[in-house]
């Protein structure tokens, strides 16, 4: 695929135009990604609700008793409670991206049978990559509801702007998605890689501590974290009732939205080879 095509097909008009025209694809394949994860298991789609909330209590019990992790929260059983769900706003953005980094540089490899087929729209196997991961998603910010409300913190109405607020990772988490799927085809080691990027981001993001246990220099750095933004400005609005910073979440927009193209752009520019590499 020649530079000035693969410019064209990154276009998010162009691609803008293919889930209007294969919308009815991307749905059912996401769904039958979703089922098929659980398919031959006892429990079934009942694991999605019980592995966050097993991770969650594990965290839980080895930040506030083994290692003592400490908040701006009030110390006892309502401190631990408050505390579990701070921890688990965290958990679940960065189990989004981390479902993301580490399934998409297989995607293509796992999907070999549509890769070969000369009319299939490659680009939409990436978005259901992303639609799955957000279905998991959405079901652990369920669980979370349930858990504040079992746990009696208080539901502000700031929790609506919750959506707005993630809105501007999801140009990010598709880039990732598109550029992983790529280079997954002609580098098969970057599975690995991404399995470590994904344990790196959960112990150097904001899930176990706050920004502010660390001295200033170090919180300059842990703003260049793609989860730190989002995972703070979500606590801001689900759990404190406050409104989002929006100046931040603008910048962050952009950068995503320029990732995003990258990742588009990668995506197209290596798909013309992937039948014959895989």
């Amino acid at each position: 695929m020649t530079q000035s095509s693969a410019m064209r097909d990154a276009n998010p008009l162009q691609l803008l135009r293919s889930l209007r025209k294969h919308w009815h694809l991307l749905l059912i394949m996401s769904w039958r990604d979703v089922v098929g994860r659980y398919r031959g298991s006892l429990m079934g789609m009942v694991w999605t609700f019980v592995t966050p909330l097993l991770l969650l209590l594990i965290y839980t019990f080895v930040f506030t008793v083994v290692f003592k992790t400490k908040w701006n929260v009030e110390t006892g059983e309502q401190g631990k409670a408050t505390f579990a769900i701070v921890l688990f706003v965290g958990m679940i953005i960065h189990g989004l991206m981390a479902e993301i980094l580490t399934r998409s540089p297989g995607l293509m490899l796992g999907n070999a049978n549509y890769v070969k087929k000369v009319v299939f729209p490659l680009e939409i196997l990436p978005l259901t990559l992303f639609l799955s991961a957000f279905f998991h998603f959405a079901v652990s910010v369920g669980v979370l509801l349930l858990a504040m409300i079992v746990l009696g913190h208080p539901l502000h109405l700031t929790i609506l702007l919750l959506p707005l607020t993630l809105l501007p990772m999801v140009p990010m988490l598709l880039g990732i998605a598109w550029g992983f799927a790529s280079i997954g085809v002609y580098l098969r080691d970057i599975g690995h890689l991404t399995g470590l990027i994904s344990t790196v981001l959960l112990f150097l993001s904001p899930i176990f501590f706050p920004v502010e246990a660390l001295g200033e220099p170090y919180q300059q750095l842990m703003a260049l974290n793609p989860l730190t933004v989002i995972i703070e400005q979500s606590r801001e609005v689900v759990l404190w009732g406050r409104l989002p910073d929006v100046s931040a979440l603008a910048i962050y927009s952009v950068v995503s939205c320029l990732l995003g193209w990258f990742g588009l752009l990668l995506f197209q520019k290596g798909r013309k080879g992937f039948a014959d590499v895989i």
